[in-house]
């Protein structure tokens, strides 16, 4: 599929098309690939994406105070839930990425997923104003902002294991990569977590490496809690 195509593609899974397509291409270019690159758009989209965030936060939990919301938005805004996001875009499949980072795997790197996806929200801002970047990103969040349980501790499955484990006095989990499933541009990664004491071994699949590991630390967590 030719790059106009992926663009377009993008565009439909946005809900959003660029007026100023320049701006699409300089969001999905990274620095690997030119001078021109997404790093400015980044640095505007994360302020955007933090922004809308919290005002989705603070509508949906009238009752939660600072610390809790500021708790819930560093998960919702951190680098893996960007990159999951990113992965069911197809994000990766539009990159413009150096000869480098095209062999090594880049389009699909966490880090440069999550990277770009900022980027795009800062050039929507560009391109239509904060209005339009706020519809894209609630169109992005509401649904995992409806999934939150106020009442958990915020934490993720794999902390929450730690500290568990911790409490106990009980060896840390070790965490190995079984396989992969699926073609480059759409894997899916199976990681193991073993724990030494209790004899345990749980499974899980993500479409990254740590998404995998914070299923199956979520695993863990739950037989350990029975």
């Amino acid at each position: 599929m030719n790059n106009a195509l992926l663009n377009q593609r993008l565009q439909q899974a946005l809900g959003y098309t660029f007026a100023r397509p320049d701006l699409l291409t300089q969001a999905l270019t990274h620095r690997s690939y030119g001078a021109l690159n997404n790093e400015r758009l980044e640095f505007l989209g994360d302020s955007v994406l933090n922004c809308v965030v919290a005002r989705a936060l603070y509508d949906a939990f009238p009752d939660l105070p600072e610390g809790s919301l500021s708790r819930l938005r560093a998960n919702l805004v951190r680098q893996e839930t960007l990159a999951e996001i990113a992965v069911t875009l197809k994000l990766g499949d539009s990159l413009r990425l150096g000869e480098g980072e095209l062999k090594s795997g880049g389009f699909r790197r966490p880090s440069i997923l999550a990277d770009a996806l900022e980027s795009l929200f800062g050039a929507v801002f560009l391109d239509s104003g904060f209005d339009a970047a706020q519809r894209v990103v609630r169109g992005l969040f509401d649904p995992l902002v409806a999934k939150i349980d106020p009442r958990a501790s915020g934490k993720d499955p794999k902390t929450e294991l730690q500290e568990i484990l911790q409490s106990r006095r009980l060896p840390l989990p070790e965490y190995r990569l079984i396989g992969t499933d699926g073609e480059a541009h759409d894997q899916s990664f199976v990681v193991e977590c073993v724990l030494a004491k209790p004899p345990l071994s749980t499974r899980g699949v993500g479409k990254s490496r740590r998404a995998a590991e914070q299923e199956a630390a979520r695993e863990a967590r739950a037989a350990l809690q029975k």
